[in-house]
């Protein structure tokens, strides 16, 4: 047996279906990870229907907190006296506050102009000695250039700010307690660099999380429908070899006869020549079509032997006791009138759902296999009790991991093929697994007796 089909054999996956994808679906499962999911799709939904709305409330929040030193006289700054910025007209403080609070409306679409220009204007107040909460905004431009912007700009933006400061609290403002503000302002700078990175991160993390998501899912779907498209090409080639067989018969027998009539002077000669030369081209057509599918790497060494069909059934099973499976076998009707693509869909069946047993329930098991056929149906179902109570646990396939096993799609793929219908799954006792599988077959006219002549 080749490497593919000992694979298609041994490697079954149970359930009714595929096995859920492992892409977003798992992602938003996870505790953490699917709250930040959902909660950034959220976020996003909203900022790309009215993009204008957080930047408003950042503008409004940061201008309540600077409304105190506009609406009072205080020179009071956070560290004691600052100055002498009562003396300025009360003109000039709103347009020092404008000059900070409005860039913050284009941080996120030019968060290097804003910051630049917030950095100028704080620059300019504090030459005139003027501490205002408006400052705020350098610290909002910043978390906003490290979450949006370049982070080579970052970088002389840290430096440019770092600098001011020094400078403001150490020569331009007569600052009371200058270590302490200096110690301050110099920390929520870095704490403002700092969020805006982590959550910049954060971002980049969540997006690669989305996108491998999304990779996934499409890796899911080509690997289900390669898996697919391989047990197809099976199935055709094993299909090719039963129909070529029976089409070499027809066009033996399709000759014989002619050859008989043409000795015998009888009419039909002409119509038997015309019907073996047709199954010839049809052989022909076949080769041409299906014969592709008989190329297989050089690794792979098919076995020259006879399709199986139900007769082989018996040794199978005898195998499969062999291993330590009791099997119990039982058939109903005429099961050698079926055709041979028939039989070799059965064999097929109750070796894939067998080899799921010993796979997930262990020899520990029993399995009951029941072939029956009656009105152009054909009735498989094997099932099994489980791993018995106590047994080490069999592998499973992880949930979620993608693997999608040959067998299962294998035998829906031969179903259809008989527009038949494929059950798979837990028994109703809850205990054990149960694959049943009704195919629609047509009727074969029976082998004509010895002695009988055809019509």
């Amino acid at each position: 047996m080749s490497p593919e089909r000992a694979a298609a054999a041994a490697d079954t996956t149970r359930g009714t279906a595929l096995p859920p994808s492992p892409g977003i679906d798992a992602a938003l499962a996870h505790p953490l990870l699917g709250r930040l999911l959902r909660g950034q799709s959220r976020r996003q939904r909203l900022d790309r229907r009215h993009p204008w709305l957080l930047d408003t409330a950042v503008v409004l929040l940061v201008l309540a907190i600077s409304l105190p030193d506009l609406l009072t006289s205080d020179s009071h700054g956070p560290f004691g006296e600052t100055g002498n910025g009562d003396q300025l007209p009360i003109g000039v403080l709103f347009v020092l506050a404008a000059g900070q609070i409005v860039p913050l409306w284009w941080r996120r679409r030019a968060p290097a102009v804003t910051f630049f220009v917030i950095a100028s204007v704080s620059l300019v107040q504090w030459s005139l000695g003027v501490w205002q909460q408006a400052g705020i905004s350098t610290l909002v431009a910043l978390y906003s250039l490290a979450l949006h912007g370049s982070l080579r700009v970052l970088g002389w933006a840290a430096a440019l700010t770092f600098a001011e400061l020094i400078l403001a609290v150490c020569v331009l403002m007569d600052v009371e307690h200058w270590l302490l503000g200096l110690f301050f302002l110099l920390g929520t700078t870095t704490a403002a660099i700092a969020v805006g990175l982590t959550l910049r991160i954060r971002r980049m993390y969540l997006a690669a999380l989305e996108d491998r998501a999304r990779r996934l899912e499409i890796e899911h779907d080509q690997r289900a429908q390669l898996t697919a498209a391989a047990e197809r090409s099976r199935v055709a080639r094993e299909m090719h070899d039963i129909v070529g067989h029976n089409l070499s018969v027809m066009v033996s027998v399709a000759d014989g006869a002619a050859t008989l009539a043409t000795n015998r002077n009888e009419q039909s000669a002409e119509a038997l020549r015309i019907l073996g030369d047709t199954g010839r081209q049809a052989m022909s057509e076949l080769r041409r079509v299906l014969g592709v599918l008989r190329e297989e790497h050089q690794d792979d060494v098919r076995m020259l032997s006879p399709q199986p069909g139900v007769r082989d059934l018996d040794p199978l099973l005898a195998r499969v006791r062999a291993a330590g499976l009791r099997v119990a076998y039982r058939t109903v009707g005429d099961l050698d009138s079926l055709s041979s693509g028939v039989q070799l869909t059965v064999y097929r069946i109750v070796q894939e759902a067998l080899t799921n047993t010993l796979k997930h329930a262990g020899t520990g098991s029993t399995a009951e296999v029941t072939v029956a056929t009656d009105a152009g149906t054909v009735h498989i179902r094997v099932s099994d009790t489980g791993a018995p109570p106590g047994a080490p646990a069999q592998a499973q396939p992880e949930p979620g991991t993608g693997h999608t096993g040959h067998g299962l799609v294998g035998i829906r793929q031969r179903a259809a093929m008989y527009a038949g219908t494929v059950t798979i799954g837990p028994r109703d006792t809850g205990h054990g697994w149960l694959v049943d599988v009704i195919l629609n077959v047509p009727s074969t006219p029976s082998p004509s007796a010895p002695g009988e002549h055809l019509p």
